[in-house]
């Protein structure tokens, strides 16, 4: 028997630290290849960590509740060595639709132990529950398609060739004559104004210290970390560098609210809960198209500052969590059906529910809609998801009177806010693109395919 250290390993997102939330092995437990051995919590994402080994589990290193530098050792193995054999690769499967993330293809950084392999041909299951041949993944990869936006029709349900071409080649979902269509170059630079930046804060004094460290039952210390430090450092760094203008409008949401019911009561919705956000999401990118800056960053550079306009939309939607607030993102939305947006915002949400959205999801965000609508809002002034421009709130839908052709009606009446970065668009722009945002909700009609 050799003893092998387990180092906790970066799961893809740069990250620096995590917690050990709870250890699912004891010492002396047997465990094989891909056993899941422990769960982390990372600054985005509740994470599974596999065994990289196959063996008996020697001494635990990090107590739960610890927080762990990436690269310390977590775990001691016993395992017997394989000669010659390269360093073991753990492909773990995934847990069904709405499981937690999976960390996937870390080297060990010990000793050897034998590779696991897989028949040929046989439809892999990702960290994220597709279902997919590897030849059809090659394909994917090569067409630049994200398998988890494709919608599968194998009989086990698995993404097909075609799943992949038709995906591939969907036409963009709107044909308004007046609407550009999405660039073939996804992003481009423009100059950004020199002064635009100048004057801003770049950071916030240091609070005085406390009079007294002496505390009693009345008062409760929460350490800050995981998510909800994630989540303060990212609004401070907003709020400080970027100048938030928000602006609103007040709308007569009726028509929205009667598609909404024609959706429910279609059978090609049997599946799939629908909602005003389908609706709200739909408005979003169709408005982003007519108004790109809304859609841009603004970049720091070593000569100053440029900004990136992107031609193409990942659609954030920022969700209430177990474990905070995440902004989980919808990969080129911009490509996606009424139906397929409808089961990607499914997927989404009963993911970040569960708290356990993959840091993949939340990286690459480019504007964002948080539905205040659902905790009885009626609008509010968000604070812009760092890397975007944008962030568009939705407050609740409710009935009021509203003057319709000189006659006062009960109406379902919103509010739909937006906070953006005046470095890259004006107030003509915000304007223009709430109310495009506002006219979609007033007659979905102008989304007709």
């Amino acid at each position: 028997m050799s003893t092998q250290n387990f180092n906790l390993p970066d799961v893809g997102e740069g990250l620096t630290e995590a917690e050990i939330v709870a250890w699912k092995v004891a010492p002396g437990d047997t465990v094989a290849i891909n056993d899941v051995i422990c769960e982390i919590e990372t600054a985005k994402s509740l994470v599974e960590l596999p065994s990289p080994h196959a063996g008996v589990v020697g001494e635990l290193l990090a107590a739960e509740g610890a927080t762990v530098e990436v690269g310390s050792p977590i775990i001691t193995f016993l395992t017997e060595p394989a000669a010659g054999a390269a360093p073991a690769v753990a492909v773990a499967p995934a847990p069904e639709e709405g499981g937690g993330s999976v960390l996937v293809g870390y080297g060990t950084g010990g000793g050897a132990t034998s590779r696991r392999k897989r028949p040929a041909e046989r439809p892999v299951r990702s960290s994220v529950g597709v279902i997919a041949k590897p030849p059809i993944r090659k394909l994917a990869r090569d067409l630049g398609v994200d398998l988890t936006t494709v919608t599968p029709t194998g009989a086990d349900g698995e993404v097909t060739r075609d799943d992949v071409m038709t995906h591939a080649s969907q036409a963009s979902v709107f044909r308004n004559i007046e609407t550009p269509e999405w660039g073939a170059v996804r992003e481009e630079t423009v100059p950004a104004p020199q002064s635009a930046s100048a004057g801003l804060a770049r950071g916030l004094s240091p609070a005085p210290a406390s009079a007294s460290n002496q505390s009693d039952d009345r008062t409760e210390s929460i350490p800050v970390k995981g998510v909800r430090k994630a989540t303060s450092s990212a609004m401070v760094q907003s709020a400080y560098s970027a100048p938030h203008v928000t602006v609103w409008k007040e709308i007569d949401a009726s028509r929205t609210m009667e598609l909404v019911k024609r959706l429910k009561a279609s059978p090609d919705y049997a599946d799939i809960r629908v909602s005003p956000l389908l609706i709200m999401a739909r408005a979003v990118i169709w408005a982003a198209r007519r108004t790109p800056m809304v859609n841009a960053a603004w970049i720091e550079t070593e000569g100053g500052a440029e900004i990136a306009v992107r031609h193409y939309v990942n659609l954030g939607i920022a969700a209430a969590t177990p474990r905070g607030l995440l902004v989980p993102n919808i990969k080129d939305a911009q490509d996606l059906s009424m139906k397929d947006l409808a089961r990607a915002l499914n997927r989404l949400t009963l993911t970040a529910r569960e708290g356990k959205t993959s840091p993949a999801d939340q990286q690459g965000g480019t504007i964002t809609i948080t539905n205040i609508g659902v905790f009885g809002m009626d609008a509010g002034t968000p604070i812009i998801n760092p890397g975007e421009a944008g962030i568009v709130a939705m407050g609740t839908i409710s009935q009021k009177p509203w003057v319709v052709d000189g006659e006062v009606r009960p109406r379902w009446v919103t509010t739909v806010a937006g906070s953006f970065d005046h470095r890259v668009i004006d107030g003509d722009g915000m304007s223009r693109f709430i109310a495009d945002v506002a006219s979609v909700l007033e007659e979905p009609a102008l989304l007709v395919e």
